[in-house]
């Protein structure tokens, strides 16, 4: 009898080490996860603000917008290459100028590079937006210009259109912030006006669709950051 119950004594010690043990590890499991996911949101959030201090305060700062002249008043064509996809596109320097001017002199000092695209939106409004070095939708490249250019006037932007982003109401707010329209979208005209286009995707939309756009956002909302991290690789024109 003092021999069972020894032994049972004996299992009761080895099964409360064993869950000891067991519910020490989960907890040290979650809270190594926990560590990492805050880890990589630093990282992520550092790395960011670095490349936005280098391009906006930085050596890696233009002075101010380009003059409308770098865009040569012609058509540029290249590729704007994504993590997991690729845009054929060309921007029209002979509509819009300043904006394009803009946008080739900024590129010319990789100021796209390795940004994130942070807005999806899927309901009215088919667009996803991008040229934030922050990939939060504040960033900036240190100036903001005006006037719009090329702006449709029946406010439909038919897929494929790459417009500049801008603050509501003021025509005057564009910087280094597009949008890539993947399906036709009608956007009314404000104060202001409507939105400068500046070039357009000619081949590649269906896979970015396919890739970035049908998982949705991240919180399942309508307009969010994309569920599918979209990442700019770089640009090239000519």
């Amino acid at each position: 009898m003092a021999t069972a119950d020894k032994a049972r004594r004996d299992q009761l010690k080895q099964f409360t080490a064993r869950q000891t043990f067991h519910a020490h590890h989960r907890s040290r499991s979650v809270k190594d996860q926990w560590v990492w996911s805050v880890a990589a949101v630093v990282a992520v959030t550092i790395s960011g603000l670095g490349l936005w201090a280098y391009s906006t305060i930085g050596p890696g700062k233009p002075a101010t917008v380009a003059d409308a002249s770098v865009s040569e008043y012609r058509e540029w064509t290249g590729e704007l290459v994504l993590r997991d996809a690729t845009l054929d596109i060309t921007l029209d320097g002979a509509s819009a100028p300043q904006a394009v001017a803009s946008f080739v002199d900024l590129n010319s000092w990789n100021y796209f590079d390795d940004s994130a695209c942070h807005r999806l939106t899927t309901e009215g409004l088919f667009v996803v937006q991008c040229g934030d070095p922050l990939g939060i939708g504040i960033g900036n490249p240190g100036y903001t210009f005006g006037p719009l250019e090329n702006t449709p006037e029946d406010g439909v932007y038919p897929a494929g259109t790459l417009a500049m982003a801008r603050a509501s109401n003021d025509a005057s707010s564009m910087g280094s912030q597009f949008f890539i329209v993947y399906e036709d979208s009608e956007i009314p005209d404000d104060i202001a006006g409507g939105y400068t286009v500046f070039g357009k995707v000619t081949n590649g939309l269906d896979g970015f669709i396919k890739t970035y756009v049908e998982p949705g956002t991240a919180d399942g909302s309508t307009d969010g950051r994309p569920a599918m991290p979209v990442f700019i690789e770089s640009i090239t024109i000519q």
